[in-house]
């Protein structure tokens, strides 16, 4: 895999590039849309092509790995073929569920044992069995296998966590190395730097990230419940030392605004789950601002949701139609809501690498960051 660093903007750190897979191209910065079991929520496939305009999306090891089961992945010829995704897909490695399950896990030097959500039954991941688990998966980047330490949390406690991410990560790439891809498309492992709010550590682990010379790297343990500015430290701090010449990923990042920030600061790609998930509640991102659809304000509304994104979703349905149907309970207001958030990430991704390629990234930023952070 070849990452294609076509320009960078001459004000800031952001970054237009193209990071090429067998699945096809990804242009960056980019953002992923987040099908944690195999589907993006309420969003069709077809929808997701045409109206979204998504390159890439996620899959997630530690939920694919519970259900449907890797027996059912392998013998359908792995997740690609399983759900209809033609274009590329990326797995996070379950490390997050170290974080976020910390209730139902025990952590050791071996691995994280987990207890399943969905029958307390208990399984063990280790940096060796989640490359093999991806491999049968079959994602075009898989994640290395690390623990994200929780914020706020003692020196101590970060550094110690971070060796641990460190020892996992040579095993994940002795695993990876000794293996082979399972459906005839070539895989990348991504090592994940971490190290907490601590810019020592943040220094330490992107060294070490770096040093292993992979196709790409991200950057974990942010947007964790941290203050933006010191999200926006750590991030200019690691990009800073993460190779120029491959692509740089921030795991779970964000609103609009830390998007833009981050991609000043020389970030390429993006997940998070906040554009489905806000949709499902009523909150609209837009080109002038936040909505909230639930609001009095929009019930007699004619105005399109967001004329500017130019999708189906963003203008055929009206901000007063919109949310009458969230209101009332209706599953097709939980579908646009997801669909026109989505449209707009990846607008506002299309708008920054335009930016960036005419050499005017910076003042756009500025302004637009103002105005999205607006509530409406």
């Amino acid at each position: 895999m070849k990452f294609d660093l076509k320009t960078i903007d001459p004000a800031s750190k952001a970054r237009a590039g193209v990071f090429y897979t067998d699945h096809g191209p990804i242009e960056t910065p980019i953002f992923m849309p987040v099908g944690t079991v195999g589907s993006v929520k309420a969003v069709h496939t077809r929808e997701l092509l045409h109206d979204v305009k998504a390159q890439v999306i996620l899959g997630n090891t530690y939920h694919l790995y519970l259900r449907p089961g890797l027996t059912t992945l392998e013998k359908l010829g792995g997740l690609h073929r399983f759900n209809g995704w033609s274009g590329p897909i990326l797995t996070d490695s379950g490390g997050y569920q170290v974080y976020s399950l910390a209730h139902q896990r025990k952590l050791t030097e071996q691995g994280a044992v987990f207890q399943s959500h969905l029958d307390g039954s208990r399984h063990l991941f280790t940096p060796e069995n989640v490359m093999d688990i991806q491999r049968s998966i079959g994602a075009d980047i898989v994640m290395a296998f690390d623990e994200c330490p929780p914020y706020p949390c003692e020196y101590g406690y970060a550094k110690k966590s971070m060796e641990l991410t460190h020892r996992w990560l040579a095993r994940c790439a002795e695993r990876f190395d000794a293996t082979e891809p399972k459906y005839g498309h070539q895989q990348a492992l991504f090592p994940i730097v971490q190290g907490s709010v601590f810019p020592d550590l943040r220094t330490a682990s992107a060294e070490t990230v770096a040093s292993l010379g992979r196709a790409g790297n991200a950057i974990g343990g942010l947007s964790v419940g941290e203050p933006a500015e010191q999200m926006y430290d750590m991030t200019e701090l690691v990009c800073g030392i993460l190779p120029a010449d491959r692509p740089r990923y921030l795991m779970g990042v964000g609103t609009p605004v830390n998007l833009l920030e981050c991609i000043a600061r020389g970030v390429d790609m993006f997940d998070c789950i906040m554009p489905t998930r806000n949709g499902r509640h009523g909150m609209l991102f837009t080109s002038q601002g936040i909505i909230n659809i639930k609001n009095e304000k929009w019930k007699n509304d004619p105005a399109p949701i967001d004329e500017a994104v130019g999708s189906y979703a963003s203008t055929f349905y009206s901000r007063a139609y919109l949310r009458h149907l969230i209101v009332s309970g209706e599953i097709l207001g939980l579908q646009i809501a997801s669909l026109h958030n989505l449209c707009f990430y990846l607008w506002l991704m299309g708008q920054a690498r335009a930016q960036i390629l005419a050499g005017t990234f910076a003042p756009w930023k500025n302004q637009m960051v103002q105005t999205l952070a607006t509530r409406l």
